[in-house]
């Protein structure tokens, strides 16, 4: 294979549209794979890398870190996967491979930095990562994960950053049966915590601000619903969880959540990269030995755990697909919440446009 023109869609800079734009995928090394990508989710992150909510942003810039495709050709030392394979691409391409992190399978805190799907610098040719807003795509061996046949690869997609996002936490922390777990936010990460956290054996409540959101909530598999707008309930919920998994991407105050934790309770923020405005009472935390932690996705090897844990217990993602022409439309969307829950491109949209 030669480097191969593709067609994809990308932002040229913080304030333009995500638009059609033609890439070039490079040549295969010997341990790379080949992949024609069927679908793409889209998440929250597209939209604050495309806007450059988070500085650094890279353009043009190709989104997608929620990939699904079908092997086409494999580099001569590839021995994992083969022509016909469907695979799956997340939010890594590459990482150092050889720091403390890496040795440990946690590439994604990688001492040198991980290098991301899009928006990063591939350490061998010094190009910039593109990513799965495209026809296809080409990764390093390692970083690609293998599709069980029993999951559908629509649904799938999202799991490799919103599934692995919800899922590495819980199993880090030690989520077992009879574990009380909140989760806080019901979007397209929330969704997904609720699911692991029932196929743990957690009793599981959602916090929402809206009243209107309790029997959607119930849908999901939530025991219990707490509006946290309202005082009585907060209150009522006083040193009664296990474990608190927030996904909320906006500012919050967390004293009312942290609150709701019982003594060495751990409260971790997956959803929130910024500062927060409110002040910390961090007597909260002294007093109660209580946790408040941290997490973003997984290493590869626990990706793949996430991957084959969801084919056993026949969990996916809610999703909307979604014509590649419609992506702006489907940002603005998914600022106002509007989508249950996570967008997915249908591939085929760009190869016919």
């Amino acid at each position: 294979m030669s480097d191969v023109s593709t067609k994809a869609y990308a932002a040229q800079s913080s304030d333009s549209p995500v638009a059609p734009f033609t890439i070039t995928r490079r040549n295969l090394r010997p341990d790379d794979v080949a992949i024609d990508i069927l679908y793409c989710g889209v998440c929250h992150s597209d939209i604050h890398c495309v806007e450059n909510d988070w500085g650094g942003s890279i353009y043009p810039i190709v989104p997608g870190h929620e990939i699904i495709g079908t092997v086409t050709e494999v580099g001569t030392e590839v021995t994992s996967f083969k022509i016909g394979d469907t695979v799956g691409v997340g939010c890594l391409v590459n990482s150092c491979q050889n720091c403390s992190a890496c040795s440990q399978d946690l590439e994604q805190y990688c001492s040198s930095g991980l290098i991301g799907t899009y928006n990063s610098i591939d350490p061998q040719d010094n190009t910039p990562t593109y990513g799965g807003y495209s026809e296809r795509i080409v990764v390093k061996d390692h970083f690609v994960l293998s599709i069980p046949e029993s999951l559908n690869p629509a649904t799938a997609a999202p799991l490799l950053c919103a599934g692995i996002t919800t899922y590495s936490p819980l199993k880090h922390f030690g989520v077992k049966p009879g574990d009380k777990v909140g989760i806080l936010g019901m979007g397209g990460l929330g969704h997904m915590g609720v699911k692991f956290a029932k196929a743990l054996g957690a009793e599981v409540t959602i916090f929402t601000r809206s009243e209107s959101k309790v029997a959607e909530a119930k849908q999901q598999g939530a025991d219990h619903v707490i509006i946290s707008t309202d005082s009585e309930q907060m209150s009522a919920a006083a040193e009664h969880f296990d474990l608190l998994l927030d996904t909320i991407p906006v500012d919050h105050d967390l004293n009312p959540y942290l609150a709701c934790l019982k003594l060495d309770g751990k409260h971790i923020l997956v959803g929130m990269l910024t500062p927060l405005e409110s002040k910390l009472a961090c007597g909260q935390l002294v007093m109660r030995r209580r946790v408040l932690a941290g997490s973003i996705i997984g290493g590869i090897a626990e990706t793949q755990e996430m991957i084959d844990f969801c084919a056993e217990h026949h969990i996916e993602c809610d999703i909307e697909m979604l014509d590649i022409k419609n992506i702006n439309e489907a940002y603005e969307r998914m600022k106002k919440g509007d989508v249950k829950y996570r967008f997915v491109i249908d591939i085929d949209t760009l190869r016919d446009s």
